[in-house]
């Protein structure tokens, strides 16, 4: 049996980014959005064996795809609607730690920001309209 959600976690990811790239801004991504709703994770794991792994989250994590023009459509969308998101940019390929990452989206207003990717968290019908255009990942 299939659960059916009344939300959706997506990430919308730049077209042309390297295969680690995409990787490392969905982790990043990912992470923002589990930090700001603690309840979207669920229990922690264990095996047969009793040993104790991470619990992640309750429901599907969806990955979409799309050019820059998308990306910075669907920023604009999700900021429109209220949508809580999480941005990374092309300059945080070039910093290394958080306190970096944070003065390198605030140097730069937000229609100008330089997205590479997008996360957000919400009712499904609104994620649904923020992502139109986009393609599931491959």
């Amino acid at each position: 049996m299939t659960a059916r959600f009344d939300t959706k976690i997506a990430i919308l990811l730049r077209d042309d980014l390297e295969s680690w790239q995409r990787l490392n801004v969905t982790a990043f991504l990912s992470s923002a959005v589990a930090g700001a709703e603690p309840a979207l994770i669920g229990e922690p794991y264990a095996d047969a064996d009793g040993t104790e792994y991470l619990a992640m989250f309750r429901q599907p994590v969806l990955v979409f795809t799309g050019n820059a023009d998308l990306l910075t459509t669907a920023h604009g969308r999700a900021l429109s609607r209220g949508l809580k998101l999480a941005v990374f940019t092309e300059e945080l390929f070039g910093t290394g730690n958080d306190e970096d990452n944070r003065a390198a989206v605030r140097a730069v207003p937000a229609e100008k920001l330089n997205l590479v990717g997008i996360a957000l968290h919400g009712p499904k019908n609104a994620v649904d309209k923020v992502l139109k255009g986009a393609s599931l990942h491959p």
